[in-house]
């Protein structure tokens, strides 16, 4: 347990400059928020997800494999309500409501509904991987294209109000004469630092589960998901300090969409067989806990509350609390 602590306090400490930086990036690099949210944030920190999850599947546990990931997505979206009583001049989906923004979670659940028929069908492998694994990559990539695709050519606005903030990118940032390759370089530092601390949570999270005889699924879906999503929660809010709000959405629904990717390759680390032939029932509670959640959040950067946390910030409190006991229920 000491060795999570440890590594949870390192991402902790490595949020905030993380996220300053990668504000920085995009408005040097012009890619916008939301999308260096998605790709640099977003990828980033779920590294100590990634690795735990392919930990877990080499040491041939697949439930804590995909728990972990699945727990990570759960846990990050509930961030969301967090950054949401963190930001206290308007609701968050109201001030970053943005096509790419509203585009994440929807993108999201077809990646789980994918996983989900992967279970549910029939054991198929190619050396041991499922196709559903290529076709979470496929989305994925898809995903980052239309992104693309309707932030620069959107077939509809959304309407500003007083607490709109816009995703363009602003030349005079702070910190704009410092040589654009220094800056990818301290990226590069940073990102191994919180990909590091993958590894520690991993081989913690399995020796905690033999130890205390508790099921490695549920320290997955719990504890090590919860532990790696903390660069989320540290970025989201840092970001919404700095008033970089589609920054912070796209970091979370970005993270998601990376987490579930974890799946894909734990499934090639998993050499017992396709990894979603072993999916349980905590695990597709996780699914459906996740699609839930983030059509919550498609629902409230459509509906625009203008202020407070919002009925998806209290709706997506309430279904967490619930997935969570019922995970503690299943044992």
């Amino acid at each position: 347990m000491a060795a999570i602590t440890a590594a949870a306090l390192i991402l902790i400490i490595v949020g905030g400059p993380f996220t300053r930086l990668v504000d920085r990036l995009a408005d040097r690099t012009g890619m916008g928020e939301t999308l260096a949210g998605i790709v640099l944030i977003g990828a980033v920190t779920s590294l100590p997800g990634l690795i735990t999850s392919i930990v877990g599947a080499a040491h041939g546990d697949a439930s804590f494999a995909m728990n972990n990931a699945l727990g990570g997505i759960a846990a990050q979206t509930v961030f969301i309500a967090l950054a949401d009583m963190f930001y206290r001049r308007a609701n968050l989906e109201h001030a970053a409501a943005s096509l790419p923004n509203l585009l994440a979670p929807i993108g999201l659940s077809v990646m789980l509904g994918v996983v989900l028929v992967a279970g549910m069908g029939p054991p198929l492998g190619v050396l041991a991987v499922h196709p559903a694994s290529l076709l979470l990559v496929a989305c994925y990539l898809y995903w980052l294209w239309l992104s693309r695709k309707v932030r620069a050519k959107p077939m509809w606005r959304v309407t500003h109000t007083r607490y709109t903030q816009v995703d363009e990118p602003d030349p005079t940032t702070e910190g704009g004469d410092e040589p654009l390759g220094r800056m990818w370089v301290r990226f590069a530092v940073l990102a191994g630092v919180v990909a590091t601390t993958g590894y520690v949570v991993g081989e913690a999270g399995l020796s905690l589960a033999e130890r205390t005889g508790v099921s490695s699924g549920l320290v997955g879906a719990v504890i090590t998901g919860v532990v790696t999503s903390l660069p989320e929660l540290v970025t989201v809010l840092y970001a919404v300090r700095i008033r970089a709000l589609h920054l912070a959405l796209g970091d979370i629904i970005g993270g998601n969409g990376f987490d579930v990717l974890f799946l894909s390759a734990s499934d090639v680390a998993y050499r017992e067989g396709p990894l979603y032939a072993a999916m349980d029932a905590r695990v597709v509670l996780l699914i459906g806990l996740g699609v839930v959640l983030n059509l919550l959040v498609a629902a409230g950067l459509i509906r625009r509350q203008e202020s407070g946390i919002g009925f998806e910030g209290i709706a997506l409190l309430a279904f967490y609390a619930l997935g969570v006991a019922a995970l503690v229920s299943l044992g």
